[in-house]
């Protein structure tokens, strides 16, 4: 995730903080406050908010307990925030700012006294972080302002002055629920954070379940929405999920569960896993509650049952990197998107498509939002679907379909049925074995018959390492890390291409899905310019990235960089802790990722960081001088407090000379006795261990896509598969090889012709253009550290 700006740009903003104060023409009073359900990563959208509104000049307020605060007013509830407040709110859970929930606010005559309030604290914008329901209250606030403001004139509460002032409110909206049920964004803050707690304790939960053969029914928290059932279901491959979006009969629910249950048992499959949403219903709104799971279970089917409900454990914790991250650039995009805005601009929403951020009309999102519950207590479900994003729908399309692997009859005809097989190439990563799992499965609903080469091309060149896909073999991979079938770097001109073709011809391959780095992104070039000479090769073949790195040419983002953030995240906290209890410590971290600094860069954003370098930008003196005197400023004004440790990232390759040894040595020697520099060296580490929620759903949906891409592929390089004269130049050929990969607000398949010829620097294993660099500026702004520090303070 990332925003999608492509200019180079340097490590550092040319303008001091006070520059930009004093060019900004409108100084603006910016206030943040956070309300409804608390979520993970709340904390780091105030922390953005906070430091990009100083950074930009402006003075910041937190509105403390969300609209109870608002209501009641005062210095003890709008409070001026300055730089040093929000230390360490990245690695914090819940909200710090507080929450609340607020009768009074929905009267017309609390918004009076929030009015009132704002004015008084000099606040001319609000940036809100909630769900649905705080986002409505906000908008309703900002229609109202007018007519708020005229009534406190007219009753001479306030000033004409203070009314000219003040005749306008901007606000803007960033969603905070675990939910993950608001419209017009992939991802609402702390629902991933949710999600990889649900993850855990079901993948505690199947050890035990396995251990005694037992069922266990896990109810998870969605009232109205079943995203969190949804993808955990996805995420541990569990036999059944019950969602409010797709109910079926009283009776219907039972026999469809029952039947599933039934199969997958009989094919070997010793536990069950059923998952339930707290808003789970019959398509006659009756609730179906966990208990009632329970009892079908073991008065229909005999098995020793046991329901777990995870409550309010989903809402705790840190939040994981990826919701650090987006709630980071959501409230920097925020703060931007108040100082844009005129009196005429509709209120913002800031959400995230693929992976790009964007605005979005608040008051549409909150309308299509509510009128899904509406669809829903209206039982006109097709709709309560339709209104959902085309990804929850695809989602569900494809649970159901990994579902009913191997037990239903299939859904294609007999003469449609291909041979598709599957091979890890290049480095682990986590959801290496999550895409093989759904590939596997997906093959099998369809009717496809999924193979799977084991240790990379020289596995099959030596050793003839072709296996045919068992499902009961590859029930649980979901949750592993590594790669179950083996991996290594080898491409195929590196073995022997003649003896793989050989092999694809012996097993009569229809399509070939490769999973994993820039090797495996040369290894599908290589295959590609091959299919002149080996027909074999002349099948439609897909590539889905999967490295740590992040640089396969083609996509913005590859399976297990997500996993391998979280594993750098929580190094870097412990780390940062360490350095914090310390006092005056600083920990150089050497970070892996080839010639790619994009997990420096978002680890430094996820973490907090005071600098990072990467190869891309190498490291000048001067920066890395200017970064010394930044650590130096800091440890003085923060002499004496509290989680005063900071953490400098550097990218292996970032230099060959200024190891990570070395630039602690010199930040040691530069600071004269007045702090302390380690190093600090996760190595393998951040390869990760379990696959993150994220890497085990996105496998799935990329691996689903990518046999999709195949079956319609297949008619148009088919006709050519022993023709003398191969037409290698022809661009609907050659786009059967292809990529998938995200780019910005889109999923797409770019053929692999193009990106190796046009889109790629070979020499140093990267794309031309690299998607993230906007994120470095970003970074940056919110740890910046200059000598006018108390412009900070207040």
């Amino acid at each position: 995730m990332s925003s999608t700006v492509t200019e180079a740009h340097p490590n550092h903003s040319n303008k001091s903080p006070l520059e930009l104060q004093n060019s900004n023409q409108s100084k603006r009073n910016i206030a943040v406050m956070t309300s409804g359900g608390d979520a993970p990563g709340m904390n780091a959208c105030v922390r953005a908010v906070v430091r990009a509104a100083i950074y930009r000049g402006c003075k910041a307020f937190a509105v403390m307990e969300g609209y109870e605060g608002l209501v009641r007013g005062g210095p003890e509830y709008i409070k001026e925030m300055n730089w040093l407040d929000v230390r360490g709110y990245l690695s914090e859970g819940g909200t710090n700012i507080g929450t609340a929930r607020c009768m009074d606010f929905k009267q017309r005559q609390g918004r009076l006294k929030g009015c009132k309030h704002l004015i008084d604290a000099g606040i001319d914008a609000l940036i809100v972080c909630g769900g649905d329901g705080s986002l409505t209250g906000a908008d309703l606030f900002r229609k109202e302002w007018p007519s708020l403001i005229q009534e406190l004139k007219d009753t001479g509460v306030i000033s004409n002055e203070k009314y000219e002032k003040h005749k306008h409110l901007n606000i803007c909206g960033t969603v905070g629920s675990i939910d993950n049920d608001m419209a017009t964004t992939d991802a609402t803050i702390g629902a991933y954070s949710s999600l990889d707690r649900i993850c855990q304790a079901i993948d505690y939960i199947d050890a035990t379940a396995n251990s005694h053969s037992r069922a266990f029914v896990v109810e998870v928290m969605g009232r109205h929405c079943g995203w969190l059932a949804l993808m955990a279901g996805i995420a541990t491959s569990a036999d059944y999920i019950l969602i409010p979006e797709k109910p079926s009969s009283s009776k219907g629910w039972q026999d469809q569960m029952c039947q599933i249950v039934s199969q997958h048992r009989s094919k070997g499959k010793r536990k069950t896993i059923v998952i339930v949403a707290e808003g789970a219903i019959t398509n006659e709104l009756e609730p179906i509650s966990s208990d009632a799971v329970k009892d079908v279970l073991v008065d229909r089917l005999g098995l020793d049952t046991r329901v777990t409900t995870l409550g309010h454990v989903q809402r705790g914790g840190t939040a994981v990197s990826y919701d650090r991250i987006l709630a980071t650039v959501q409230g920097v995009e925020a703060v931007k998107a108040v100082l844009d805005s005129t009196p005429d601009t509709p209120s913002p929403l800031i959400g995230i498509e693929e992976n790009k951020i964007v605005r979005k009309s608040l008051v549409e999102a909150v309308e299509i939002t509510k009128s899904v519950a509406t669809a829903i207590e209206n039982k006109d479900f097709d709709k309560a679907m339709s209104l959902r994003d085309s990804e929850f729908t695809e989602h569900l399309s494809n649970f159901m379909a990994m579902n009913s692997a191997n037990h239903n009859e299939p859904t294609l005809p007999a003469n449609k049925r291909k041979s598709i097989a599957i091979i890890n190439i290049g480095a682990p990563a986590g959801g290496m074995n999550s895409a093989v799992y759904a590939m596997a499965t997906y093959c099998m609903s369809r009717g496809h018959t999924p193979y799977a080469i084991h240790n990379g091309f020289a596995g099959l060149s030596r050793h003839e390492s072709v296996r045919l896909i068992d499902w009961l073999q590859i029930e649980g991979w979901n949750s592993i890390g590594g790669s179950e079938i083996g991996t290594n770097r080898s491409t195929p001109k590196e073995t022997d291409i003649g003896m793989i073709a050989y092999y694809f011809e012996k097993y009569q391959f229809d399509g070939l899905i490769i999973v994993g780095g820039f090797e495996a992104f040369v290894s599908l070039e290589q295959l590609e310019s091959a299919r002149a000479m080996y027909p074999a090769f002349r099948i439609p073949m897909v590539l889905i990235p999967a490295t740590i790195s992040n640089n396969v040419p083609g996509t913005e983002y590859s399976l297990g960089s997500d996993t391998c953030l979280n594993s750098l995240m929580q190094y870097c906290d412990v780390v940062k802790q360490s350095a914090s209890a310390t006092r005056d410590r600083t920990f150089v971290i050497d970070v892996q990722g080839g010639n790619s600094g994009y997990i420096a860069t978002f680890a430094a954003l996820a973490c907090g960081a005071q600098a990072s370098y990467v190869p891309e930008e190498g490291i000048p003196l001067d920066q890395l001088e200017a970064d010394i005197n930044s650590l130096k400023e800091a440890f003085a004004v923060e002499k004496g407090l509290s989680k005063s440790g900071k953490l400098v990232l550097k990218s292996t390759n970032a230099s060959k000379v200024l190891t990570t040894q070395v630039i602690a040595d010199i930040i040691k020697q530069e600071a004269n006795g007045q702090f302390d520099a380690k190093t600090a060296i996760p190595g393998h580490v951040q390869q990760g261990g379990l696959p993150s929620p994220i890497d085990r759903t996105r496998a799935a949906r990329f691996s689903i896509k990518a046999v999709q891409y195949i079956e319609e592929q297949f008619d148009s390089i088919a006709p050519y598969k022993y023709v003398i004269d191969f037409p290698s130049d022809d661009k609907k050929v050659a786009s059967t090889a292809a990529v998938l990969g995200v780019k910005s607000s889109h999923l797409k398949f770019t053929s692999i012709r193009q990106l190796y010829d046009f889109e790629t620097e070979l020499g140093r294993r990267m794309p031309k253009k690299i998607s993230w660099n906007k994120t470095r500026d970003v970074a940056d702004q919110l740890v910046v550290s200059d000598a006018n520090r108390s412009l900070f303070s207040h």
